[in-house]
């Protein structure tokens, strides 16, 4: 079975969202659908101290030696995704990779940012399956 190495980008405020991406990928990789490694930053596991100041060009090189290992990158495009200069960054960083890159569109989500809908390589919807497939399929 292939190991998947995948970045999720994602804007810490909506945490709960990434959290059941991971449930998903877990649950799939418990299932022998697929094994994964986690290279994404969730807010429990940040790549620099919060407390103490980095600058940006700091963090943008840790975030990139964090998409550079990635098969595929997971973009959860809820429409704070349009407006996160973070999310914007790892979305560019992944195109000039050439990473295989799966929007994920929330449930209920009517819009998608533009952003997300022209760089990603497949859109999905909310839903395990769908995701797992876009994995697999790819």
């Amino acid at each position: 079975m292939a190991l998947y190495n995948i970045f999720i980008s994602h804007a810490w405020k909506y945490s709960d969202d990434y959290k059941k991406v991971v449930s998903w990928l877990n649950e799939a990789q418990d299932e022998g659908l697929l094994t994964w490694k986690n290279y994404s930053v969730p807010v429990h596991d940040p790549l620099i101290d919060p407390t103490q100041p980095a600058g940006k060009t700091t963090l943008k090189n840790l975030l990139k030696n964090q998409i550079s290992p990635a098969s595929k990158v997971i973009i959860i495009s809820g429409m704070y995704a349009a407006h996160s200069e973070w999310i914007d960054f790892e979305i560019d960083t992944s195109t000039d990779y050439d990473k295989y890159i799966i929007g994920l569109k929330p449930w209920g989500q009517q819009r998608i940012p533009s952003k997300v809908q022209d760089n990603a390589t497949v859109m999905v919807g909310w839903n395990k399956d769908s995701l797992i497939n876009a994995i697999l399929n790819s």
